[in-house]
């Protein structure tokens, strides 16, 4: 068996005029492996934390595992870590991240995919976390080449994502709304088109219809301490496909992890969540 190659920051061509920043993590032996595609949340990206660890650790499984950032999410192909890119974030919405998640899905089923000698395409499985979950569940839900899911931490709706009463009304009046990043300071405006694109396709991005509808076989995975997105999330979930397994742990929304993450290994929580995972998508 080859060393486990990871080819970083191949910038994928998607709809929106941004380059879909991407990597790809893989045992080399020109063998056919399974598809694991990893969607990021809130304020984040592929490279966050103890990610690419827990990536490398599934390809070294045996699958073939690609990561990205939403082309919107703040990050350029020079700087893929953090957010130099903040008029870029303000235009990101969930269509757009439906639009990215389908653009890579394609990509790396095609016949001229670069490495189409290592996939096998009839093998699909996402993986996404917070946020990044929530548009798995969607995406799951209405691609017919998906064949497994794992939510992480996983939003059960995006009606929260946004203000309400009289601060909706300021945001609509001024147009733009900001918050304040904890870790880099930096202000992150949302330009209110994230509102306008939600209402204009909240049918589609209604994450309790999709749940309903999914036929693949989903594992839920949530910390009992997430402070971010309740657990109560997990359990709706639950709810709507409840032929999915739900497994939950003491940890918070992150694992037990952070950015930067300086150690080789994973925290223990996201070790387990990882060999959960991987026996999952054996199954």
């Amino acid at each position: 068996m080859k060393k486990l190659k990871t080819h970083k920051n191949i910038p994928l061509v998607g709809n929106h005029k941004k380059p879909i920043v991407t990597d790809f993590y893989f045992e080399e032996n020109e063998q056919q492996k399974p598809i694991v595609i990893f969607s990021h949340g809130y304020k984040g990206y592929k490279d966050w934390g103890a990610w690419p660890i827990m990536l490398s650790q599934i390809a070294k499984a045996g699958f073939f595992v690609v990561a990205f950032n939403f082309s919107h999410n703040g990050g350029t192909i020079e700087q893929h870590i953090d957010f130099p890119d903040l008029e870029a974030f303000g235009n990101d919405n969930f269509s757009k991240q439906q639009d990215d998640l389908q653009s890579v899905i394609n990509e790396v089923t095609a016949t001229k995919f670069k490495f189409i000698k290592e996939v096998d395409v009839s093998d699909v499985t996402l993986i996404g976390h917070s946020r990044g979950g929530g548009a798995s569940i969607i995406k799951a839900a209405n691609e017919t080449k998906i064949t497994k899911l794992i939510s992480l931490a996983a939003i059960s709706t995006y009606d929260t994502s946004f203000l309400s009463g009289a601060l909706l009304q300021q945001w609509q009046k001024e147009g733009v709304w900001y918050i304040t990043n904890g870790r880099t300071k930096q202000q992150m405006p949302h330009y209110i088109q994230f509102y306008d694109d939600y209402l204009k396709n909240k049918t589609y991005l209604n994450i309790e219809n999709a749940a309903k509808k999914l036929s693949v076989p989903h594992l839920i995975i949530h910390g009992t301490e997430d402070t971010s997105v309740s657990i109560e999330s997990a359990h709706l979930i639950h709810e709507w496909h409840k032929e999915a397994e739900l497994y939950t742990l003491k940890t918070n929304h992150v694992f037990d992890t952070k950015q930067p993450w300086l150690r080789e290994n994973l925290s223990p929580a996201l070790s387990q969540i990882t060999e959960k995972c991987i026996s999952f998508l054996n199954a």
